[in-house]
This record gives structure tokens, C-alpha cells and sequence, in this order.
């Protein structure tokens, strides 16, 4: 797993090279990285379906137990399939869908990056490892959904979809730290089966509420689904890749993960049967609010995500059910929905338009995406014989056996909103006239969306095909052995008298359509994405308030903020610490030690009186004499000849700047502020020397350099071969530092010069203060 995840990572890097390469046909060429990964997990199948489960691992950090690890089991399996295998139609849609444009090379690398990124994270084993990951998606569908960078509304969209994921992500890394405290463990193998102490655990409430929030950002529930129909300003190749079978489903695999270790409490329960219904039921309503193809079908998306989170709030509360709906739902899902983006796709490529009411007779100039759409549809629609019509059967049965009565009806309705979607996009296919020179697109463009849908299909008629799978993922949500047995015709039972009444609602919604998407459409409803657009609004208006409170353009407001910043929080840390304000044992001051103290004082007083700046730089030069006198008198004279080097270099210094300063003015009077902030840096500064006075002398390195100083630096002043020998690199590097410093500030004033900015004497460029600059 550990290399396929590597060679995933650098087929990603490697992609613009084969793009200039092949040409045209990188898409035919690249598909085979992905195709590659498939085989080998279609390869694993037989060790999965059989109860073994596969663990790898790498040493990352092994002093904080962060390790490379990666666990496959039934979950992550047929999320590595779907991953892997979507990807491979993704990637050559993408060459027939972009073709020609001049971005694609960038494009290749970044969907690719994000094909490795989604691999990481559904194999993670350590939750170190799965919050990279989890970043790495955001930041790779930033770039996706900002592809077209030239257009604002992808800026916009692709802005929004990190702000929340990246939010949400912020929270789940709290909580994963949080769950690996209560756990002991860094690894969700091991915290698995702990879900009794970690239930029992004082932290597992707001663990909880964090891991949430991380799940529900990303996978757009309710609040925050706002931000998946507004990615769709996405190439449709996205569209059909991030946001219907993988990145979005990232949250659901968290919540289905970690439903052994957090499920099974009547809070998990709850919030996720609510949520998740919250979710299906405005997915479905907002559906009535749009025409456009790609519309329509991201809220259908955001109302199956509600779907599978409300199946998942659903598996501590039944036998198997709930967990093989699961399973069956998200398979059919994945298929059906990748499927209908990219025939949308390629409508939009051949006719110009996703307006489904500028389309129709379709089917007659394009056969080949026809037949795509009507089998995805079926599945949409949840009806027979293909794989959606199962799930919904399980998904029913599942309900009916542990969600409350009225739970069921609003998710029958929700699903009845599916089926009208579905003969909202089979209708122009087969009523009205098709568009003038549209035709079938190249088979990049209808290969995917017909396997898809064929393979949707082909598991409805065979369901036993897809059945070891399905046990052995409903296996891992449920935390213990399931073995059930998929079948097409469930016979007459309660949960096909709901499919019949969802048909039915379905077509009566659909003949509804038109009056109720003119009602829906009359005013704006406000939401959660008005609350988003409020709170960003309200940050932005908190930054500027806090520029133009610590950027003001004033040296002395910086410095009083640095200061008085760093007096503050030192001092409290110092206070809460216990500092002692005298070293124990120390001796009493030396005359001469109090007559150097009382000259430094009288320095530093009389700078503070004094109003010339030139007198103030003389006066504290006392200040850093009697310094180099304490070092003096403290039997180090090396210390002390640098300290007057410095003070004496200083000060020459600040005054030939303050000579070259015209205008300065007097010091101004009666700045307490900067009184107090000084005498508080001051005595922040005494204090901290007190307290490391004040612990006990460690000599270990003292002796250590005491003893090599002569017989490996040959040299008896320590000091000296400790700069030069010890520490030399580290002496040659603020040398450096040093060095590159003067040498930036003397190009500035070679600019400056060059430029025509003032000179000395208050002209520019040698003109007269009263020449025109263009005479």
C-alpha cells in the first residue's frame, strides 16, 4: 500500500512531462496510472472479502508515535476501488472535455495530486497521516474548482470551498488529538476497538462535536452544503470526480470509520440521523430552484450525502440493515452520480448549453450518452434492475426497522424528489427537437458515463457479484461480522410499498415542477449562506480595524505594541511561574558594583530629561559603559572590550543618522505611555535575569568546553574556540546574516539615489527646489 500510494504521488508530479509528451492523447496515456492502482486493489479483493485485514507502516516520528501507516479492510477497499477506478474515466474525460486548452498540463498534475491525496486518506491508519491527507484534498480542490483562475465566480467558489473545508479541518484536528489522548493510541486501528472507554471518556462529548464538524464541512451537510453547489463553476471533470465519488464522500468515510469508536451513544445517533435528514431534505428542495444540469445535480448530491450520513447515525440502532444500505447505497451513488456529470458534461461540450429547457431530442444525435443517462437515471430514481434500486430497498428496510415514523415519510419525500430529477434529465433526450449541429462527442466523452451506468446495471441484475464486498464494508461500519444476502426483487414488504409511493410522488412532483420552481425562484431565501457571507464580511472589517490599529505607520506604535506585547505575556508567564526575585546565597553588592549601578541610573534618568536626541545617544553611552565596567570588574575583559566597542559603534551611528535627519524636532514630553512601557520591558528584563540567576548552575557544558578547548580548538581563551571552533558554522552564519544585511541596505540607498528621491540637502537629482520635473 505504502508504494502504491508513493507511485500514485509521483505519476501526479510526472503528468505535465507526459502531457508535452503526448499531446492529446496524455489523457489515453495517463489513465493507466490509475488504472494500474485499480488492478492492484481489485488484486487485494480476495484477502479483504476473506476477513484479513492489511496494515503497512513507515517511521515518521516514532518519539510521538506519528507514523506512515495504512490499513485496508472492506471500507477502505471499495473506497480505493471507487477512487481508482472513477479516476481512470476522469482522467481521459478530461483530455476530450479540455482539450486544447492551455492549462491542462497543470490540470493532470493537480487532479492527479488529488487522486494520491484521497488514496492517503482512506487508508491512513495513523490519524496523523489522515489529517495530512485531508488537507492535501482541500488544498488540491482549491486549485480544481479555481481552474478557470481568470474567472471570478471560480475564484469565488473555489475561496468558499476551502474557508469551510479548511474550518472544518482546523476542528477535526482537534478532535482526532483529542481522540487519540482518550484512546492512548495515534493509531485508528487501535482506537477502534475502544469505543466503550472512549464512550464513557469526560472528553468524548466535545470530541464528538469536533469530529462533526470536520465530517460535515466536507461533506456539505447542513449548514454547510452551501459550498458544493457553488463548486460547481468547476470544469465538469471535477464536478464528476470531486464531487460525487470522492472528495465529498471524504467526510462520510470518517463518519463510517469512526463509527465503532464514537457510535453507539444516543448523541451520535441523533446528530447524525438529524443532520443527515436536514441534509437530504434541503438537497432535494433546492432542487426546485434550477434548470441548469450541473445544478441539479449537485444538490441531488448534497441530498444522497444526507442520505448516507443518516444511514450511518442508523447502524447502532439495527442488526445489519442500516450498515449493508450502507455499502450498497454509496456504490450505486458513486456509479450513477459520476455517471449523469460526466453525460452532463458532454451535452454542455456538444450543445453550448446544461439548460435542460433548451434541450431535447438528444437521444437521436447522441445514443451512445443517451443510453448513459437513462441507466444512471433508473438508478437515481431508485428503480428496478439496477444497483440504486437495491440500496434504496436496504436504506428503506433499514428506516422502517429504528428511525421514528415521520423520519421515514420526510425521507420518502426526499427521495421522491430524486425521482423527479431523474425524468427531468431523461425528458430531453427523447421530447423536443435536438439542437442544430450537435453530435456524439468522441468516446473520451461517453466511455466513463456508459461503463458507469452499465456497471450500475450489471451488479442490479448480479447483485451477488458485489455481495463479499458489501459484507466485508458493512463488516467495518458495523464493528462486527455481517453476511447478508443482496437480491433484486425483495418481494412485497413495506419497503417496496415506499419504493412504489417514492415513484409516485416522483411523477407528481415532476408535473409540479414548472409551478413550483416559479414559486421557489420569486424571492431569495435566506440561509447559511448568508451567515457565511455576514461572518467574512465582519472578519474582513476586524482585520482592517486591527491594521489600522497596529499598522499605523508609526515606529513608536510598533515598538510600544512589541513591547508592551511582549511585557504582558512574559510577565504573566513569569508570575504564574513563581519567579524568584533574588538568587538564593547570592552576595551583597560590591562600592564599586553600587557606584556603577548609581551612575547608570543617572544616565538612563538624565536620558529620559534631556530633549536633544544627539544628547540623549551621549548620555546613554554611560549606560552601556558601566556595563562593560561591570563585566570588567567581574574578571572578563574580552566581554567588556566588546561591549565598549559596540556601545562606542553605536552611538557614532545614531548620530551621523540623526546629522543626515532634518526636521526632527525636540523629544516630546509627557509620553508616560512610553515611560511606562519602558520602565515595564526594564523590569521584565531584571526579572527574567533573576530568575535564571535564581535556578540552579548547570556546569556540564562549561566543563565540557573547559576540558576541549586546548586539546581539540588549541586555543586557551574558551570563548574565542567556542565562536570559531564549536560554534563556527553557526558564527559563519550570522556573519552572513550580518553581511547580506548591510548589503540590502546599501542597494535600497543606491535605488534611492538612483531614483531621485531627496538627497541630504533636501533636493533631488541636483535640481532646484523649484524646476518642474519634466523641464
Amino acid at each position: 500500500m505504502v508504494v502504491a500510494i508513493l507511485v500514485a504521488f509521483l505519476g501526479a508530479l510526472a503528468a505535465p512531462w507526459v502531457f508535452r509528451w503526448l499531446g492529446n492523447a496524455a489523457g489515453w496515456g495517463l489513465a493507466l496510472l490509475p488504472l494500474g492502482l485499480a488492478v492492484y486493489f481489485a488484486s487485494l479483493l480476495p484477502d479483504v472479502v476473506g476477513g484479513q485485514t492489511l496494515r503497512h507502516s513507515l517511521v515518521w516520528v516514532p518519539s510521538l508515535g506519528v507514523n506512515f501507516s495504512f490499513y485496508l479492510d472492506g471500507l477502505s477497499l471499495l473506497f480505493a476501488l471507487l477512487i481508482t477506478g472513477i479516476g481512470t474515466f476522469i482522467v481521459i474525460y478530461s483530455g476530450g472535455y479540455l482539450k486544447g486548452h492551455p492549462d491542462l498540463g497543470r490540470f493532470y498534475l493537480v487532479i492527479l495530486l488529488f487522486m494520491a491525496s484521497m488514496l492517503g486518506l482512506v487508508l491512513a491508519d495513523n490519524v496523523v497521516t489522515l489529517f495530512v491527507m485531508w488537507e492535501l484534498t482541500s488544498l488540491t480542490s482549491y486549485l480544481l474548482i479555481g481552474f478557470n483562475h481568470s474567472e471570478f465566480r471560480s475564484r469565488r467558489a473555489a475561496t468558499q470551498a476551502l474557508l469551510v473545508t479548511a474550518g472544518g479541518g482546523l476542528a477535526l484536528l482537534a478532535g482526532l488529538i483529542l481522540l487519540a489522548l482518550m484512546g492512548g493510541s495515534l493509531e485508528i486501528s487501535e482506537l477502534l476497538g475502544q469505543g466503550q472507554v472512549l464512550r464513557e471518556h469526560p472528553l468524548y462529548l466535545p470530541t464528538l462535536i469536533l469530529v462533526l464538524l470536520g465530517a460535515f464541512t466536507k461533506s456539505a451537510q447542513f449548514p454547510f452544503h452551501f459550498w458544493l453547489p457553488n463548486a460547481m463553476e468547476a470544469p465538469t471533470p471535477v464536478s464528476a470526480y470531486l464531487h460525487s465519488a470522492t472528495m465529498v464522500k471524504a467526510g462520510v468515510y470518517l463518519l463510517a470509520r469512526l463509527q465503532p469508536a464514537l457510535g453507539g451513544s444516543e448523541v451520535w445517533s441523533s446528530a447524525l440521523m438529524v443532520f443527515g435528514l436536514a441534509t437530504l431534505l434541503t438537497g432535494a428542495a433546492l432542487t426546485f430552484r434550477h434548470t441548469d444540469l450541473k445544478r441539479l445535480l449537485a444538490y441531488s448530491t448534497v441530498a444522497a450525502l444526507g442520505a448516507l450520513v443518516f444511514l450511518i447515525g442508523l447502524v447502532p440502532l439495527t442488526s445489519y440493515y442500516a450498515a449493508m444500505a450502507f455499502a450498497t447505497f454509496l456504490l450505486a451513488h458513486s456509479l450513477y452520480k459520476g455517471g449523469l456529470f460526466m453525460a452532463a458534461g458532454a451535452v454542455d461540450h456538444e450543445a453550448g448549453t446544461r439548460d435542460i429547457t433548451q434541450l431535447g431530442g438528444l437521444f437521436r444525435v447522441m445514443p451512445l450518452t443517451g443510453v448513459a443517462v437513462v441507466l444512471a437515471a433508473l438508478s437515481l430514481a431508485g428503480l428496478p434492475p439496477v444497483l440504486g434500486f437495491i440500496g434504496k430497498e436496504v436504506l428503506y428496510v433499514a428506516a422502517l426497522q429504528a428511525a421514528p415514523a415521520w423520519m421515514v415519510g420526510l425521507a420518502v419525500l426526499g427521495f421522491a424528489v430524486g425521482a423527479m430529477l431523474a425524468l427531468l434529465l431523461v425528458v430531453p433526450f427523447f421530447r423536443g427537437q435536438p439542437p442544430q449541429k450537435v453530435h456524439e462527442g468522441p468516446p473520451s466523452l461517453w466511455l466513463g458515463a456508459l461503463v458507469l451506468a452499465g456497471l450500475g446495471l450489471l451488479l442490479g441484475f448480479f447483485p451477488g457479484l458485489y455481495t463479499p464486498l458489501a459484507d466485508a464494508v458493512a463488516s467495518a461500519v458495523k464493528g462486527q461480522a455481517v453476511a447478508y444476502h443482496l437480491k433484486l426483487w425483495p418481494g412485497f414488504n413495506p419497503a417496496f410499498l415506499l419504493s412504489l409511493l417514492t415513484v409516485l410522488l416522483g411523477v407528481g412532483f415532476y408535473f409540479l415542477y414548472p409551478r413550483l420552481r416559479a414559486w421557489m425562484a420569486q424571492e431569495p431565501i435566506p440561509g447559511p449562506e448568508n451567515a457565511y457571507v455576514a461572518l467574512l464580511r465582519g472578519l474582513m472589517r476586524l482585520a482592517a480595524g486591527v491594521e489600522r490599529l497596529l499598522q499605523s505607520g508609526s515606529l513608536r506604535a510598533y515598538l510600544v505594541w512589541t513591547f508592551g506585547g511582549l511585557v504582558g505575556l512574559v510577565g504573566l508567564a513569569l508570575f504564574r511561574s513563581g519567579v524568584l526575585l533574588w538568587p538564593a546565597g547570592a552576595s551583597s553588592p560590591t562600592p564599586e558594583q553600587v557606584l556603577l549601578l548609581a551612575l547608570m541610573l543617572l544616565g538612563a534618568i538624565g536620558a529620559l530629561r534631556l530633549r536633544s536626541h544627539l544628547a540623549m545617544v551621549v548620555v546613554l553611552g554611560v549606560v552601556g559603559a558601566g556595563v562593560a565596567l561591570v563585566f570588567l570588574l567581574q574578571n572578563a575583559p574580552d566581554l567588556s572590550i566588546t561591549q565598549f566597542l559596540v556601545e562606542t559603534l553605536t552611538a557614532i551611528l545614531i548620530a551621523l543618522v540623526l546629522l543626515q535627519i532634518r526636521n526632527i524636532g525636540p523629544v516630546p514630553r509627557g509620553r508616560w505611555l512610553d515611560k511606562v512601557v519602558a520602565l515595564g520591558f526594564g523590569g521584565l528584563v531584571t526579572l527574567l535575569m533573576l530568575g535564571v540567576l535564581a535556578q540552579p548552575l548547570e556546569l556540564h557544558l562549561s566543563q565540557f568546553f573547559a576540558q576541549k578547548s586546548l586539546p581539540e580548538g588549541f586555543g586557551r581563551n574558551i570563548v574565542n574556540v567556542i565562536l570559531v571552533d564549536f560554534r563556527g558554522l553557526d558564527t559563519f552564519g550570522e556573519i552572513t546574516v550580518v553581511g547580506l544585511a548591510g548589503l540590502g541596505v546599501w542597494v535600497l540607498l543606491a535605488n534611492g539615489r538612483a531614483s531621485g528621491e531627496p538627497s541630504p540637502n533636501g533636493n533631488s537629482n541636483g535640481r532646484s527646489d523649484h524646476e518642474h520635473p519634466d523641464s
